[in-house]
């Protein structure tokens, strides 16, 4: 493998295993394409398949994953923490080494195209593959979710999909297909079970709400963790877009920073899917009460273990 490409799917199941299971055996049997981390959250309902292979083999394992998950999912029955328009919520292609960010545009474009063609979900093509301006940012598209785009994707030409249409699939919705960098999906959980303090503490430090620069956050309610004898807890759930400008260290400490001004605390983090080696530099697991990590949440490891120790690229990737 010399040139390897990685998808990061996002799907609107977090609570059944064997469904998501389905889906990732549809994704592996593409030969090539190896399935690197599967995650699953019960209280987003949602989960992140991530896996890599060539740009032709990635392009095909997206379009299968988006039919099996049509199949397994029906959004109209669906409920969950985190915002979606689709059964397969976003396909995101990111460039590895020895491929670009404009290549993995060109995939997005014929993944998008095919997902149409083949399963009558319509597509909108988000960030590096966006073809409109105001569609680059994904929560431009996810505004409302999957009800109010079923309300308004056939009337309003704002929310016309760029391939297939006029109206959504009836269970599957939309998918949003595009191509970005690298990015670090990374949640902290607070000791809290107040939703209030966790959505203040998200405006204050997501980007749009004048808080560090390419940050997302949203704050969301663990149900799933509740019990008679531990309270609800409250999680600022982030995603960190361009780790070189607001590392996870540095997103984990203004989260503490305002929980404690707020009155609460930090009880733990956690890693969604994989994180480059690099983005753990200068921030140890105890530092930021990372639970559940280990050397297989390393970006760069799951690869060797999947291509080899000698893979083209290696040290070289493109973060």
């Amino acid at each position: 493998m010399s040139s390897p490409v990685e998808c990061v799917p996002n799907f609107s199941e977090g609570r059944d295993p064997s469904k998501v299971d389905k889906i990732a055996k549809r994704i592996g049997s593409v030969p090539g394409v190896h399935v690197l981390d599967v995650h699953m959250d019960p209280d987003h309902h949602r989960s992140v398949i991530t896996f890599a292979g060539s740009a032709a083999g990635v392009e095909e394992a997206a379009v299968l994953a988006a039919g099996e998950a049509m199949s397994q999912i029906d959004l109209t029955r669906h409920q969950g923490g985190h915002p979606r328009i689709g059964a397969t919520d976003v396909i995101p292609f990111v460039p590895l080494a020895g491929v670009t960010i404009s290549d993995c545009a060109a995939i997005a474009h014929r993944a998008g195209e095919r997902i149409w063609d083949q399963h009558q979900i319509p597509v909108y093509f988000y960030e590096a593959a966006a073809r409109r301006e105001d569609r680059r940012n994904l929560a431009n598209l996810r505004r409302g979710g999957f009800e109010k785009l079923r309300e308004t994707v056939a009337t309003d030409p704002l929310r016309c999909p760029d391939v297939g249409g006029p109206g959504v699939h009836p269970t599957a919705g939309a998918t949003a297909v595009g191509a970005r960098g690298v990015l670090i999906a990374f949640n902290v959980n607070l000791t809290t079970g107040d939703l209030e303090i966790a959505r203040g503490i998200a405006r204050a430090v997501r980007t749009s709400g004048g808080g560090l620069p390419a940050v997302k956050a949203l704050g969301v309610l663990l149900r799933s963790r509740t019990s008679e004898a531990k309270p609800d807890q409250a999680q600022v759930s982030m995603n960190l877009t361009d780790w070189k400008q607001t590392s996870v260290k540095q997103a984990f400490d203004a989260v503490m920073a305002e929980a404690l001004r707020l009155g609460a605390a930090v009880h733990s983090s956690e890693i969604v899917g994989l994180i480059p080696a690099k983005a753990m530099e200068g921030a140890s697991v105890d530092a930021l009460c990372l639970a559940g990590f280990g050397p297989e949440k390393i970006l760069e490891n799951r690869l060797a273990d999947a291509f080899g120790t000698n893979w083209q690229g290696g040290s070289q990737l493109f973060f």
